[in-house]
């Protein structure tokens, strides 16, 4: 039974591996990416974050299933939240936010219950959850690594869901491994196609040139 689990993920993994090399819509690929991360650990809750011009993490995607949350990516809402810093004020690198850690330091953060998680500052979350009526607990956080191991960004999931039952678990370490290697994929997929971009950007700058060049002849 495992090995037919096993088996069936690793085809999927390899379908969105396909998707994504052949996907040239930005936003359609971080969806996929999101998507597929949800499919994988039933998460109720997912964002991803890229790194801005400044280098912070913006907001991409935004997506609650209990909720009923869809901004950003192709649905045409924009998400009012700031970027989240990784220098704050004082020049000091912003360890308190669990995103912006993981973006500094390129480490896996998966927390149990973010209510009782004393390394990072939640209040945020807590809030939010006592406005909304939500109930915040198991995180997963993963970096976006490009092919020169640079960060460009960071997925968050919340929330792993039991599908039997219902409830909020823990994200495992098998869903962890899965994540993480659908956070390469997406990641090479987007430097690729950028970099892509880049070069058509430039080639087109190079033909005008030329065409100028000549027309002043």
């Amino acid at each position: 039974m495992k090995s037919n689990f096993l088996e069936e993920r690793i085809k999927r993994l390899n379908k969105i591996g396909i998707a994504l090399s052949t996907e040239n819509n930005t936003n359609k690929l971080f969806e996929m990416i999101l998507e597929e991360a949800s499919h994988i650990t039933n998460a109720d809750g997912r964002t991803l974050y890229m790194k801005d011009k400044d280098g912070n993490l913006k907001f991409e995607i935004l997506r609650n299933d209990s909720m009923k949350t869809v901004m950003g990516g192709t649905s045409g809402v924009d998400i009012p939240f700031p970027p989240v810093k990784l220098i704050n004020d004082d020049g000091k690198e912003n360890h308190s936010n669990v995103c912006a850690h993981v973006a500094l330091t390129g480490k896996i953060c998966n927390i149990d219950d973010a209510y009782e998680e004393e390394g990072f500052d939640f209040s945020g979350t807590i809030g939010f959850d006592k406005n909304f009526g939500y109930r915040s607990k198991s995180f997963l956080n993963v970096p976006l690594k490009n092919h020169e191991n640079e960060i460009i960004g960071v997925m968050q999931l919340i929330n792993a869901t039991d599908t039997s039952t219902g409830k909020t678990i823990p994200f495992s370490i098998e869903m962890e491994e899965q994540i993480i290697s659908l956070a390469s994929q997406g990641a090479v997929a987007l430097t690729n196609k950028r970099l892509v971009q880049e070069l058509k950007t430039l080639f087109e700058a190079f033909i005008k040139l030329i065409a100028t060049a000549i027309d002043r002849k």
